[in-house]
């Protein structure tokens, strides 16, 4: 093949962003390869060139290896035998994605042009006096200018030649000096970022011991996706708070940076950023404005539980399976009144998790989910906190990002799955299938572990906030003639009423449904060596104890004959041994304070694990003697 790039290349890419590669019309496309450099994620920008005009473009992933081993260089040509071209969001442009190609000649000396052809190299060359910059779009004029010239003018330089005809304020902000975000740490002086806005967090107010304030986040990305937190108090986020705007590009100085806390960080840098009163922020004007794609990175439910109480935090993709109507919730610290909404989400590990949407977003994207809740929608959420409620629980921030049925291949596959298979399939609470193992997310169950006598004999257990403990113990007697169970809605469990005429009324989401689901709603006694404490049992907990529903357990209640089905299936759930996480608040029952003890999550002994337990407190009780 002729080490040369193809007359007109560019132009046919541009005449055909969809071809078939397997066609015998496809062309011969060969270009040179320009201004190579990586963009973050294994992927290389680039920019191809015909000599006369020129395309930006990217190798993807799949080709970083050819660019890390040196096949593909800066000033090589290649063969461009598969690609897509797609558009720039917000501009009128093109961008070129090579998905396949062959190198045909290793870096050249120079870049082609098109003018006297040199018959020795084949590269197109101008005399050294009349070499200048120009557009492609000043036709087939482009000259060449030597490498080592190349590499002596400055972006900014760059810049302004070639748009000098642009705005003074454009140019101003074209000609300044740029830093790519990884550059930056908290020791550098003076520099100038351009980034664009991809997330963007609600304004909140807090109050510590110094004093009441507000703040608020967002994150930014650069050219080559490098990304960082920056943080905004009291009036300089008053001051940008409305400036900022999602999807907008900006330059932005004097701000400061220090490492981040990985406690709040929601982006993969070592620093934070934080601007104030003084800082600059200036809307980069010739960019474009677009809504940023949100990145994920998925945690399947089944996996969530090494992040109980964790300070990283996680995203997750799920059908809903149920969406409860709006609460109000009393915040202790300021008695403020906040909407809150639950909804419950399974994925493919036949898992489900209750997820606690807070304010705007139970208000908003809670009551979307609640009107289409009957279609299984799928939904993906960013930034969640891990809590211990149930076992296994996720709560937004005000930073969490909600998307309701994604396009993406994860979310298609998901809704696939749940058509085909997981409608009928039973799901149970992460939370209950925790095993005592800290890989597995179950050392909940072997932190604070008491007895249960331990819990009884201190009254006053709670009576600030609740307390959490782990138990071993054997449920040693159910009352069989309790109210075990409640008509529950089908879309968001709230209790339901029998309705005039048929069917049954629910309060919260105000319809009426044809049917309804039995919860549990239990009490048993559970005992251990050094005592015996009435639990309160929710459904998913009284579920793994009782080793059926409750709709099963009211169908056995309601055959007849000797020692009935009912009760000899609460017999066989007694005496069984369990682990147990419970909360501990004080009540008051007719002026009578008693203990309200709650199972939170339930689990089989492991008794491996409760082996390595006892044995690390024998060897505790030994050093102390």
């Amino acid at each position: 093949m002729m080490k040369s790039v193809s007359p007109d290349a560019i132009s046919k890419i541009m005449s055909n962003p969809s071809p078939d590669s397997s066609s015998d019309d496809f062309p011969l496309i060969v270009v040179q390869v320009l201004d190579l450099k990586l963009t973050g994620n294994s992927r290389f920008r680039f920019v191809a060139n015909d000599g006369k005009m020129k395309l930006d473009g990217m190798f993807p992933s799949s080709l970083s290896s050819e660019v890390n081993s040196g096949n593909i260089q800066n000033l090589g040509l290649i063969r461009i035998v598969d690609y897509t071209l797609n558009d720039i969001p917000g501009k009128n442009k093109k961008y070129l994605i090579v998905t396949k190609c062959e190198v045909v000649s290793p870096p050249l000396e120079a870049e082609f042009v098109d003018a006297v052809k040199n018959e020795d190299t084949g590269i197109l060359l101008k005399p050294k006096q009349d070499l200048e910059v120009k557009s492609h779009m000043q036709g087939p004029d482009i000259s060449l200018k030597r490498k080592q010239e190349m590499f002596t003018k400055s972006a900014a330089q760059i810049f302004h030649e070639q748009n000098g005809n642009m705005a003074p304020s454009a140019r101003m902000g074209m000609s300044r000096r740029v830093h790519p975000l990884v550059s930056l740490n908290p020791y550098q002086g003076n520099w100038t970022i351009k980034v664009r806005l991809t997330n963007k967090g609600n304004m909140r107010n807090y109050k510590n011991a110094r004093g009441e304030g507000c703040v608020f986040n967002v994150e930014l990305t650069d050219e080559d996706g490098t990304q960082i937190q920056a943080t905004m108090f009291n009036e300089s986020a008053k001051k940008f708070y409305d400036r900022f705007q999602l999807g907008k590009a900006y330059y932005i100085s004097k701000g400061t940076l220090r490492v981040a806390n990985k406690q709040f960080k929601t982006v993969p840098n070592d620093y934070e950023m934080t601007l104030n009163e003084n800082s600059m922020v200036e809307e980069a004007s010739e960019e474009g404005t677009f809504i940023p794609e949100t990145k994920f990175n998925f945690i399947p439910i089944d996996q969530l539980g090494p992040y109980v109480n964790n300070s990283e935090l996680v995203d997750v993709i799920g059908v809903v399976q149920s969406v409860s109507p709006t609460m109000s919730i009393r915040r202790k610290s300021n008695n403020e009144t906040i909407p809150k909404r639950d909804i419950t989400i399974a994925d493919e590990s036949k898992k489900t998790v209750v997820v606690s949407l807070w304010s705007d977003l139970a208000t908003t994207v809670g009551q979307e989910l609640l009107d289409i809740a009957d279609q299984s929608p799928v939904v993906a959420i960013k930034s969640l906190k891990v809590g211990d409620f149930q076992g296994v629980s996720l709560s937004s921030l005000s930073r969490s990002v909600i998307v309701v049925n994604p396009e993406t291949p994860e979310s298609k596959k998901l809704k696939s799955w749940y058509d085909s298979e997981g409608k009928e399939t039973s799901m149970a609470s992460v939370g209950t299938g925790l095993t005592p193992s800290s890989k597995s997310g179950g050392r909940s169950m072997y932190s604070d572990r008491v007895s249960i006598s331990y819990i009884t004999s201190n009254p006053s257990l709670g009576e600030e906030k609740p307390v959490f403990f782990s138990a071993k113990g054997y449920i040693s007697f159910i009352k069989p003639d309790q109210s075990m169970w409640y008509r529950a809605c089908k879309t968001c469990n709230k209790k339901v009423t029998e309705a005039i005429g048929s069917g049954f009324w629910c309060e919260g989401c105000q319809k009426n449904d044809d049917q309804c689901n039995l919860r549990y709603i239990m009490v048993a006694k559970v005992a251990d060596a050094s005592g015996e404490a009435m639990l309160s049992f929710f459904n998913d907990q009284a579920e793994t104890v009782v080793g059926c529903s409750a709709q099963e357990l009211d169908n056995l209640k309601s055959q007849e004959g000797d020692g009935t089905p009912y009760q000899m299936k609460l017999k066989e759930a007694t005496w069984v041994p369990h682990l147990f996480r419970v909360s501990v608040v004080p009540q008051e029952y007719n002026n009578e304070k008693r203990q309200r003890i709650t199972v939170r999550s339930v689990a089989p002994v492991d008794y491996a694990a409760e082996s390595r337990f006892l044995l690390e407190e024998i060897t505790k009780m030994k050093v102390s003697t």
